[in-house]
């Protein structure tokens, strides 16, 4: 299904001859280093770029005998909601190829939900993971800040991304957790909790005595057919044993500004390096190197990159430091606050993914606040630095509807738990 646009490059690593992968492909999103083969981030910054190096969990798939068969298409450095800002053209959705698949792991998502690849990886700053995953019908992770080793993943917000599995089903999902996680010497905001977990098993459907938290928060302003959906999902929960219990997270409120504040200041910072001296494209400006370095610029990067990056660097500048930036750290201690009290009364919070559906190609690309606030569900999380899921809950009006569970720190194994009974 090329006409999907799914992949930037088509390439096969070959993995280890056995191993718990063995004979599965998978779909690498384009922002995670593959040595020898094209590494892009979906921009013209970055199109001839080939890494010297393989990402940490290159290296692992690899070892468990998995196929790499690609590098999957994605907004353009991980900014987007849409798989519409790449360079490379936009993802369509399998589903309904008049939509978009989500962002920025649309091409991820995309790919396994057309059987292009039997598992991907994406990565998630505010929601990539889960965002395409919902989308698309498929299952995505988010997993705990520091579970999975960035070390290769080219950074857009280095406090808040982390990679993740999309697959078919949630036990594939958890599988291909198993093989990625653990910590890394390369890495040294990896963490030794959760590295003798089994994922796989726990995901055995039981939710018997499980308490779910239901925020009020999260559900207002949806989509009437996405609450619709999710609110069914969940009593199918209760029915196999499951509890409810209302909870509010008031910080949620703030969740999408303080997330963008830090996000966009962060992608100020990490996107400083693409000079156009040391490797990817280069400006033909003549003239002194201020005039060459912003040629460089100007040419290489999309204008939602653009956009963030000059927002970012507003909010970082002197007299606006304050203003904006450390309030949105203020914030963010708020949301994982609110989560650490939830917490204490229940095991996981439930969601809709997205207050949406897909949304049609072009719908949102001229109005970028739009998209912002469709993150709200989705960036608490990564604010909190919790794991997260998105499984498929239903369908509203024939698309896909995505159920968002989140546990605390490092107990993926209960957010694994519960999404596989929502599965059953």
């Amino acid at each position: 299904m090329a006409e999907l646009n799914a992949f930037i490059t088509e390439e096969t690593i070959e993995g280890a001859d056995d191993g718990p992968l063995a004979g599965t492909t998978v779909a690498v999103k384009d922002n995670i280093s593959t040595e020898g083969v094209r590494t892009t981030c979906g921009s013209e910054m970055l199109a001839d770029y080939v890494p010297p190096y393989d990402a940490t969990v290159v290296e692992r798939l690899t070892d468990a005998g998995a196929e790499i068969v690609g590098k999957a298409n994605m907004d353009e450095f991980g900014m987007g909601t849409t798989t519409e800002t790449s360079a490379f053209g936009a993802t369509r959705n399998p589903v309904d190829p008049d939509r978009v698949p989500g962002g920025s792991s649309g091409g991820s998502a995309a790919a396994v939900a057309a059987g292009e690849a039997d598992l991907a990886l994406g990565s998630d700053t505010g929601g990539s993971v889960r965002c395409p995953a919902a989308f698309c019908g498929v299952v995505g992770i988010k997993p705990t800040y520091g579970l999975v080793s960035r070390y290769g993943l080219i950074a857009y917000a280095n406090s808040l991304e982390q990679i993740g599995p999309i697959a078919p089903t949630v036990r594939e999902a958890a599988a291909l957790l198993d093989v990625i996680a653990g910590p890394d010497p390369n890495d040294g905001t990896t963490r030794e909790e959760g590295a003798d977990s089994d994922y796989a098993a726990a995901a055995d459907g039981d939710v018997e005595g499980l308490t779910i938290g239901i925020p009020t928060e999260l559900f207002e302003g949806a989509d009437e057919g996405v609450v619709e959906t999710v609110e069914a999902a969940v009593a199918d929960l209760e029915d196999q044993g499951a509890e409810t219990v209302e909870v509010s997270l008031p910080s949620v409120e703030h969740a999408v500004a303080a997330y963008y504040v830090i996000a966009m200041s962060e992608a100020s910072s990490n996107l400083a390096r693409f000079d156009g001296v040391r490797y990817g494209h280069s400006g033909d400006a003549e003239g002194n190197w201020n005039d060459t370095f912003a040629a460089t610029r100007e040419e290489g990067f999309g204008a939602e990159v653009k956009r963030r990056i000059l927002l970012g660097t507003y909010a970082l500048s002197a007299g606006y430091h304050d203003k904006y930036y450390e309030k949105a750290q203020d914030a963010r201690a708020w949301v994982r606050q609110d989560f650490e009290d939830a917490f204490e009364a229940v095991d996981v919070i439930a969601s809709p993914t997205m207050p949406v559906p897909p949304f049609e190609l072009g719908e949102g690309l001229d109005d970028p606040l739009k998209l912002y606030l469709a993150d709200a569900n989705t960036t608490p999380a990564n604010l909190a630095n919790l794991p997260a899921i998105s499984v498929p809950a239903g369908e509203s009006d024939g698309l896909p509807v995505g159920l968002q569970l989140v546990g605390p720190k490092f107990d993926e194994e209960t957010v694994i738990r519960a999404a596989s009974a929502v599965e059953n």
